[in-house]
């Protein structure tokens, strides 16, 4: 059992849905604003790690890679690597359950579906220290979205889900936490699916934990600069932590 003082094993998925005429769409939800974490920000779906999603294991990623799937099935009834492709009655079986409390497992058992964990492509791993909430150690895995499914948000830890691309986001000056925020600047120099994965190879995950950096123009938030990541500091009275 993982004590509640302990980072929270988390994953996080980013569903990329290619377009023929401008760059990928994301599939982002905004929470709800009477949650303790995140409250009212934009983000990707994802969660802690559960028990029934395998165990924890530092040399075999399973879990959290469950994880990535079943929260984005259970957030937004968007499912990717399933096979076969699911049709969107059973994603919405499979949602509804889930939101009550089920494991994936046997319930793609018998929906007569399994999970394709290798679908998945490693991006990034972040590990927070913030004061100001609870550590979360998450986990993120990018995904190309199959068929053309409309998101919907669970109506409790989520009050919206969409597609819409990185640029739009950034632009829009919705709130993001600080990871969002930079993990939003790297997606968007890419322009398919293909090229995320490509860097995301190029830059295998290390572990990010932001630090404070005193600079004379006063205190930035600072991620280290040989990640991929074009963006590597925020004014620290500016970067939203929680």
């Amino acid at each position: 059992m993982i004590e509640e003082s302990a980072p929270i094993p988390a994953a996080t998925l980013i569903v990329m849905r290619d377009r023929a005429d401008g760059p990928p769409d994301l599939l982002m939800l905004e929470r709800s604003a009477a949650m303790r974490f995140a409250a009212g920000a934009l983000v990707f779906p994802g969660g802690r790690i559960e028990e029934s999603d395998g165990p924890l294991d530092t040399d075999d990623d399973t879990a959290p890679r469950i994880a990535a799937i079943r929260e984005t099935i259970e957030e937004a009834r968007i499912a990717v690597a399933l096979t076969p492709e699911p049709e969107p009655a059973a994603v919405a079986r499979l949602a509804e359950a889930l939101r009550a409390g089920a494991g994936l497992a046997s319930l793609l058992e018998a929906e007569g579906l399994s999970a394709d964990p290798a679908a998945l492509t490693p991006f990034a791993r972040w590990r927070p220290n913030f004061r100001e909430t609870r550590a979360f150690d998450a986990r993120f895995y990018l995904a190309r979205a199959t068929g053309s499914a409309t998101p919907e948000p669970d109506g409790v830890e989520c009050v919206a889900a969409f597609w819409v691309s990185a640029e739009a986001i950034l632009a829009s000056g919705r709130p993001l936490l600080f990871p969002t925020r930079r993990n939003l600047e790297r997606l968007a120099r890419f322009r398919s699916f293909a090229e995320a994965a490509r860097d995301a190879r190029r830059h295998p995950p290390r572990l990010i934990t932001p630090v404070v950096e005193r600079r004379p123009d006063g205190d930035w938030l600072t991620i280290p600069e040989d990640l991929g990541y074009p963006v590597t500091a925020e004014r620290l009275d500016r970067a939203r932590r929680s």
